[in-house]
């Protein structure tokens, strides 16, 4: 157990409850600030959960805990009830999570987007057991925005980003998609991203729109491009022995607050990408913007190819089933 681990079990040692005992108060950690997507979402969870019974969530944002290390180390040693973590952080523990980081895979089109998260059996049902075996019960997948990457010179080809250290969340497969990608894949925790970038010791960095505006990163860098080449995903996972013990009743009652906060936050980001993109140019009007065009995009979806081969070497059959489902989710989405 981590020093930092420890710290938190001492401190919350009077708040934690029993696994299976009714819990007055439940403790949910995410990767982002309150005012941010996850924040958005786990506030309207929050309210549905305080709305409909006696049980209290005390919410935990970004850096309050620690890393995203810290709050998936917590959540799995019942510390925390809930987590909401990216599957770009839990690729090394779950590496099937990493199908959503195979490029050009998931759909731009927003209402498509929803209805996959929304109806996916890969989600909804296959990926359920695969984050069980982890001591996690994955309650929701959602979107959280198109990803762009800023960098500091303008870029249109793979050649173009020769030599150019570009940071990825710890990952295995999004090391491999930057790789295919031309770039240098510079695994980095998040809370060294902003320094990085002012000293040079990378070039560039992707996230969602709202994210490069929350965490000012149009401030260390100048270009913003628009690849198409991914929507960023995040998952919401209770404690499972934590789960497993609650009445039908509460497991029903998180499930529903699950689906509230589901709704609320695909509507919230309609549109979120471009306004926070005006926010980004009203700060910094000399930021170039750049959207690949259809055919510059086409040797980036030639490299997904060797991406989706790497996925597939690095979790074997299982890694193929949930490909194969997730392709045919995909497809009945939108036809």
């Amino acid at each position: 157990m981590s020093f930092k681990l420890k710290t938190v079990v001492a401190a919350c040692a009077l708040s934690v409850v029993s696994v299976g005992a009714m819990a007055d108060t439940w403790r949910y950690a995410f990767e982002e600030s309150l005012t941010d997507v996850q924040g958005e979402y786990a506030k309207e969870f929050k309210a549905y959960i305080e709305e409909n019974s006696d049980h209290s969530l005390q919410l935990f944002p970004y850096g309050t805990l620690g890393e995203s290390a810290d709050i998936m180390e917590q959540a799995q040693a019942g510390i925390l009830q809930f987590v909401d973590q990216s599957p770009g952080f839990t690729g090394a523990l779950i590496p099937e999570a990493q199908v959503f980081f195979i490029p050009y895979l998931l759909p731009e089109n927003h209402d498509e987007l929803v209805s996959f998260f929304r109806n996916s059996k890969a989600i909804n049902e296959d990926f359920v057991d695969v984050y069980a075996e982890k001591g996690l019960e994955l309650l929701s997948m959602f979107p959280e925005g198109e990803v762009v990457i800023t960098t500091k010179e303008p870029f249109e080809t793979p050649d173009d980003l020769n030599g150019v250290k570009v940071r990825v969340m710890t990952n295995p497969l999004l090391v491999e998609s930057y790789k295919a990608f031309g770039a240098t894949p510079t695994p980095l925790p998040w809370g060294e991203v902003y320094g990085g970038l002012q000293t040079n010791i990378i070039q560039g960095q992707e996230n969602p729109m709202f994210w490069v505006e929350s965490a000012k990163m149009f401030e260390v860098t100048d270009v913003i491009t628009f690849t198409g080449h991914n929507n960023f995903t995040t998952a919401v996972m209770a404690n499972k022995p934590f789960f497993d013990g609650l009445s039908d009743d509460d497991q029903a009652l998180i499930r529903d607050g699950m689906k509230a906060a589901f709704d609320h936050i695909v509507e919230y980001q309609r549109g979120l990408g471009e306004r926070s993109l005006e926010k980004i140019k009203e700060q910094k009007p000399e930021i170039q913007v750049n959207r690949l065009t259809q055919a510059q995009r086409q040797p980036f979806r030639d490299a997904a190819q060797e991406v989706e081969a790497k996925f597939i070497e690095m979790t074997g059959e299982r890694g193929q089933a949930i490909l194969d489902q997730f392709k045919a989710d995909l497809k009945a989405v939108q036809q």
